[in-house]
């Protein structure tokens, strides 16, 4: 991807994100450091507990261990530059860094989104085509699935963030942020490109609208199909399976859809530094724990691991 454009005369970016005071910036550090180690831990846990037990090799288990699997890569985009930036006084990144921060965080993001899409379809076919599920869901077609995930999220913000990349940057080059990102990136730059915001705003828009829209019509069958089951038992089987996901996919797709599908202009810069921290740093942690702790069969799972050892 080309970053570089000849009439940019910025080589580099300054965040200024946090508060300047030594302290706020040192407590700040230790909170993020925790919250990443968490992340972390949890993530690759999940990771561990999927892969050495037989029981869990299924298509639900292994859609979860591709989420894991992200939510450790996203993090890693933008949390440890943000620890390098707190413990420094100038907190700077080269321009080209920027735009690699920037199309992998939104890289990360897309697949995200296809992924609780693919999650919320895995859940559909288990509950309202069980006798088909086998067959619509095989090992072989799930991993097809998983991997054209990851592949239309590197590809979906490709050409939206090359266009970017191309803005002159003549000045300033100070980030009101925590990392490279549409909204303040192109407040920076020298020219405002109306096909540009329109492109971009465009991409954001169909894929979460498209996205989300699909999961609300399926959880809509499962509802419907829950709800005509004669078992007490079965229909709340079926809620518990469900209700992680949903939970997960409420917290993800509120907080993007707010950032990313409003028209480029002024927003509350604080505000959005919140709901960034929402899916980047808090919404990973939750993850692990809202999948593992409302879900039998992985906590027995984890016990046995850990009885063994």
């Amino acid at each position: 991807m080309e970053v570089m454009n000849n009439q940019s005369t910025v080589k580099s970016f300054i965040f200024q994100a946090f508060s300047s005071h030594q302290v706020v910036q040192t407590v700040l550090f230790f909170l993020f450091l925790m919250d990443y180690l968490l992340i972390i831990v949890g993530n690759v846990a999940i990771v561990i507990v999927i892969h050495s037990n037989f029981h869990l090799h299924k298509p639900m288990y292994f859609l979860l261990n591709n989420l894991s699997i992200l939510e450790i890569w996203y993090t890693t985009t933008t949390i440890p530059n943000m620890l390098v930036g707190l413990l420094q006084d100038v907190k700077r990144i080269s321009f080209a860094g920027c735009f690699i921060q920037f199309y992998f965080l939104f890289s990360f993001g897309s697949t995200e989104c296809f992924l609780l899409t693919l999650m919320g379809y895995d859940r559909f076919l288990a509950i309202c085509k069980p006798l088909y599920y086998q067959k619509l869901m095989s090992s072989r077609v799930c991993l097809q699935l998983a991997l054209s995930c990851w592949v239309a999220g590197f590809l979906w913000f490709l050409a939206p963030i090359t266009l970017i990349s191309q803005l002159p940057f003549c000045g300033p080059n100070t980030i009101d942020h925590f990392l490279c990102d549409r909204g303040p990136l192109m407040t920076l730059s020298c020219k405002r490109d109306y096909v540009t915001e329109i492109t971009f705003f465009s991409f954001a828009t169909t894929m979460n609208v498209s996205t989300f829209l699909f999961i609300l019509i399926t959880y809509m069958y499962i509802i419907y199909t829950i709800l005509r089951m004669p078992s007490a038992a079965g229909r709340q089987k079926a809620f518990s399976t469900c209700s992680s996901h949903l939970i997960v996919v409420s917290l993800f797709f509120g907080s993007v859809m707010f950032m990313y599908m409003r028209p480029a202009g002024k927003h509350s810069l604080s505000q959005d530094k919140v709901v960034s921290l929402l899916y980047i740093a808090v919404t990973p942690l939750l993850n692990p724990l809202i999948y593992t702790l409302r879900n039998n069969e992985f906590k027995q799972a984890l016990a046995k691991m850990l009885r063994k050892e």
